[in-house]
């Protein structure tokens, strides 16, 4: 195959981070704000591509960040380091968005609508978190009214319906909980040996993040002691101590540099720095968690992986070196399951969001960061990396390579396909009064470590889903060290389950 000029490949990448004891964070506001952290990561990959400078960007794209709100944050970039670009751009919100913007990114260079691309993202959150408990106000920067509003890039999805709205269930760490409950029932574990499972799973994830130079914590962790609730480990959502929770209280940005093949040449990007994308998906679920059809499974993710691959015209046993989304060991089981994975291989390449770091949106970019850097290092390797948005909501794949695709460039986007799957009907709680089956759990724990709210997911006789909760401090305990997925309840018209 002749190798196009317009070919897309990654040239830079670079990763920032500043900790508790960086001496930037002796005062909050001399601390590097998140546009600072960029900058830097910006700077590191600019050096990863052999390069002493940038030159005029085609796009400067931010993802979106929660722990400031600057009004366009790719100008005060390009402000500081000095550099011109023909659009400055902020992306919508999601895990899924630095896997989408290499996707978006990639298709662009490959039909000549850019030459040069940078990506970035970061977030100061534990900076921030400091600052607000010692009651000191930030004063970091904003643009003013006349800086332009920012590109708005990436697709924006409404994950929440009125129906979870209705029984506050909102947050990741009550949701992920009720897939982890349904993924043992599915497996057919106790309740110990699942959480022993799991906990093996992310003592592994602990061990890998103990290498990674760029690593939040690089503190190996056993599995006894990530299953075992204590005072630094307290129980948060049944069945997920603190411990397997992403850990989003971090100071981290990272960056990636994009061009075309005709780019890298005539900047001189020596070759061995290129890495190649040979194919990308973007998806999503079903957008309501209500309307799944089950929560042991991910069609989307399923066939978002298989057509990354077949584009790449490769299998997943021709992948050695992959990085899953894990926020919450679900989301990895659930990965793994859909793309053909076994989960005692080696499923993270930075140690994951628990341990590694999970900067709220950015994770992605820190894990491609660090795959390309793996592949650097074993040229005939190829990695996989999957990036989820939301409840196992938003699925972005990349497949990538120091050597060139058999084919150019693919993406795929099969939504109508998901679309079209089956999915649920959804009772209010007047129309789901009388029995149900319970499908599947979570038990929200308060700051003393005590069961305070059961969510429960049921199924009526109809094959319609309906919500109970609880606050029955016994149901929660005994839910904890029980299996209650597939056991008869009652629902009243208050939505309130009760166990037969």
């Amino acid at each position: 195959m002749t190798l196009s000029p317009k070919t897309p490949i990654l040239v830079g990448s670079g990763q920032s981070l500043q900790r508790p004891n960086d001496p930037r964070t002796a005062s909050f506001n001399t601390a590097a704000d998140p546009v600072a952290l960029m900058v830097e990561a910006i700077r590191l990959a600019t050096a990863d591509a052999g390069l002493t400078s940038l030159p005029a960007l085609d796009a400067l794209r931010v993802v979106g960040l929660l722990s400031w709100k600057y009004g366009n944050p790719a100008w005060l970039i390009a402000q500081d380091l000095g550099v011109s670009s023909r659009e400055y751009a902020l992306s919508a919100m999601g895990g899924n968005t630095p896997q989408s913007l290499v996707n978006a990114a990639a298709t662009e260079i490959q039909n000549g609508q850019a030459d040069i691309i940078v990506l970035t993202g970061s977030e100061s959150t534990r900076t921030k978190a400091r600052a607000k408990k010692a009651g000191a106000e930030l004063t970091w920067r904003k643009t003013g009214a006349d800086v332009p509003a920012p590109t708005a890039v990436g697709e924006d999805l409404v994950m929440v319906s009125e129906y979870e709205i209705q029984r506050k269930i909102v947050m990741p760490v009550q949701v992920y909980p009720m897939f982890e409950t349904a993924i043992r029932a599915r497996a057919g574990r106790s309740v110990q040996d699942h959480q022993k499972h799991i906990s093996e799973l992310w003592s592994r994830f602990s061990n890998v993040a103990a290498k990674n130079p760029n690593a939040w914590s690089q503190n190996a962790v056993s599995a006894e002691d990530i299953r075992t609730a204590s005072p630094s480990n307290r129980m948060i959502g049944f069945p997920y101590p603190k411990f397997m929770n992403s850990n989003n209280d971090v100071d981290m940005g990272a960056a990636l540099i994009m061009c075309s093949v005709e780019k890298a040449e005539a900047l001189g990007i020596p070759r061995d720095r290129w890495i190649f994308i040979h194919s990308g998906t973007d998806c999503h679920e079903h957008q309501f968690i209500s309307e799944r059809w089950t929560f042991a499974e991910t069609p989307a993710i399923e066939l978002g992986g298989k057509l990354a691959l077949q584009n790449a015209g490769v299998g997943i046993d021709d992948i050695g070196i992959v990085d899953l989304y894990s926020c919450f060991p679900a989301a990895v089981q659930l990965g793994a399951q859909s793309l053909g994975l076994d989960i005692n291989a080696q499923l993270t390449r930075t140690g994951g969001l628990p341990f590694a770091g999970g900067p709220w949106n950015n994770y992605v970019m820190h894990a491609i960061a660090t795959v390309m850097n793996d592949l650097r290092n074993a040229p005939n390797e190829l990695g996989l990396v999957w990036a989820n948005g939301g409840y196992t909501t938003k699925h972005a794949f990349g497949v990538y390579s120091t050597q060139p695709p058999k084919e150019a460039f693919k993406h795929a986007y099969p939504q109508d396909q998901i679309d079209a799957m089956p999915r649920r009907s959804v009772a209010k709680a007047a129309e789901a009064v009388g029995p149900a089956t319970l499908e599947a759990y979570s038990v929200m724990h308060d700051r003393d470590g005590k069961p305070a709210m059961v969510h429960a997911a049921c199924l009526l006789a109809d094959g319609r889903r309906a919500w109970g909760e609880s606050t029955d401090a016994t149901l929660g305990s005994a839910m904890c060290t029980e299996e209650f997925v597939g056991r008869a309840v009652e629902l009243d018209a208050a939505g309130v389950v009760h166990i037969k």
